[in-house]
């Protein structure tokens, strides 16, 4: 998977947050939590980097200004054990172990999808369920740019926007 068919048209901040939330993606996937900004912002502190839970927003978002700081971004690539270059833009192309994930998250929601169809649809006939399950499937391939979001919605990971004082 290449990201230059999508990712090279956003702003420098877009960017930079897309390649942050493909982390967060696989990292969920692999472990079946999402990572919260407390884990995150402890494992930077061991490694004596400061993260406001703010700039951590930001850069989920891609908003604001753009974090370019090459200390942070090489150890957060440290923490999520990706090349040091990906989070700096350096590369376009997605490590193997991300692009592999991203394929399994796509295949893991396309399934819960199908999943919550049946159940609500209840006693549809086989060529109906057939026929919406194809055409998810298509729809999955349809729209490579959904894979931006966590891969399963944290009840409470606490990364929110920061609260207004």
């Amino acid at each position: 998977m290449d990201e230059t068919d999508r990712g090279d048209q956003l702003p420098p901040q877009a960017q930079l947050a897309r390649r942050l939330n493909l982390l967060l993606d696989v990292v969920a996937a692999e472990r079946g939590r999402p990572v919260t900004f407390r884990e995150v912002q402890a494992e930077l502190d061991g490694r004596g980097i400061k993260l406001s839970r703010a700039r951590w927003f930001y850069m989920k978002e891609g908003t604001g200004r753009l974090v370019s700081d090459p200390v942070l971004l090489a150890e957060l690539c440290n923490i999520f054990n990706v090349d040091p270059s990906y989070l700096a833009g350096d590369s376009a192309d997605l490590p193997q172990r991300i692009d592999s994930q991203l394929e399994f998250v796509k295949a893991l929601r396309a399934a819960r999808v199908k999943t919550f169809a049946a159940r609500t649809l209840g006693d549809v006939s086989p060529e109906t369920l057939k026929a919406i399950t194809e055409y998810l499937n298509l729809d999955i391939d349809r729209h490579p740019g959904a894979d931006k979001g966590a891969a399963s919605p944290p009840e409470d990971t606490q990364d929110g926007p920061p609260a207004t004082p």
